[in-house]
């Protein structure tokens, strides 16, 4: 923080942490907790008028989202996390809200449905209690621009038009994890299945100069100011950096849910 007063959020994430750090694992179980090793390297991010040339070093990615089953045995260690605990301050009114009860999901999902409706805080929880972390965005857009072949198929209109016909698909949020084809990476669900929070998720904002309309309101989602993008690929950039920019880390939504990711330890490398 250099030294700048905390901001809420700081102060409260702090908490957080040193919560979840009393609070070992050994009891949760995770199947399947199944990472990927990534190779870093350097990609130019498709939306922005300013992107720039940035850097990704290797990590680990979980190679599915987060399932139902394996965020009731979370609850389970954490009842803190459970919907008639939670502080409003970590989760909105929206947490959970379809499920039945504190550890019983929602009767339309199965164990392999990704989780959803989970806040920034939450999903940060999760990670934590693992020894893991949320992936960055940089992280995250740098694995999604892998078709089945390689790791960079953005200018490929098949691509492309696929990512953009998995994003129509409704209710795909209650589908199951791997259903789609893993990438060059080795993972599942990137695209098609539900949006995923990142660690920096508010790092990006749309501005109203993108949207054409004047309005500098970072909390307006306008999926019409995608209109301006010049090809498929810009389009679909638009729309995840534009849903990002549209998020307060407490919002719990119906097709948002999560990933993991692990920094690579020193002597692996």
């Amino acid at each position: 923080m250099s030294g700048c007063t905390p901001t809420v959020q700081e102060v409260v994430q702090d908490t957080q942490e040193e919560r979840i750090s009393h609070q070992p694992c050994e009891s949760f179980v995770v199947v399947p907790d199944t990472m990927m090793k990534i190779t870093g390297g350097s990609y130019i991010p498709l939306y922005g008028k300013d992107s720039s040339l940035v850097s990704v070093t290797d990590f680990y990615l979980d190679v599915y989202p987060v399932t139902n089953d394996q965020y009731v045995q979370f609850l389970k260690i954490h009842p803190d996390w459970r919907r008639s605990s939670v502080k409003d301050i970590f989760a909105d009114g929206q947490y959970l809200s379809d499920w039945v009860n504190d550890t019983t999901y929602n009767e339309m999902q199965n164990s392999a449905s990704p989780v959803t409706t989970v806040s920034w805080f939450a999903a940060r929880a999760y990670c934590t209690c693992l020894g893991k972390r949320l992936p960055t965005i940089d992280e995250w857009e740098y694995v999604a621009m892998a078709d089945e072949k390689i790791a960079d198929a953005r200018t490929l209109d098949t691509y492309n038009q696929y990512i953009l016909h998995q994003y129509e698909k409704p209710q795909s949020y209650l589908g199951t994890i791997g259903d789609t084809p893993k990438n060059f990476w080795g993972l599942h669900d990137l695209h098609g299945l539900v949006w995923e929070w990142t660690e920096d998720f508010n790092s990006v904002l749309i501005s109203g100069e993108s949207r054409k309309d004047g309005n500098n309101d970072p909390d307006l989602f306008c999926g019409s100011g995608s209109l301006g993008s010049s090809d498929l690929m810009n389009y679909a950039a638009f729309m995840r950096y534009a849903f990002r920019g549209s998020l307060k880390a407490n919002y719990s939504i119906r097709n948002l849910g999560f990933r993991c990711a692990k920094d690579i330890n020193t002597n692996e490398i």
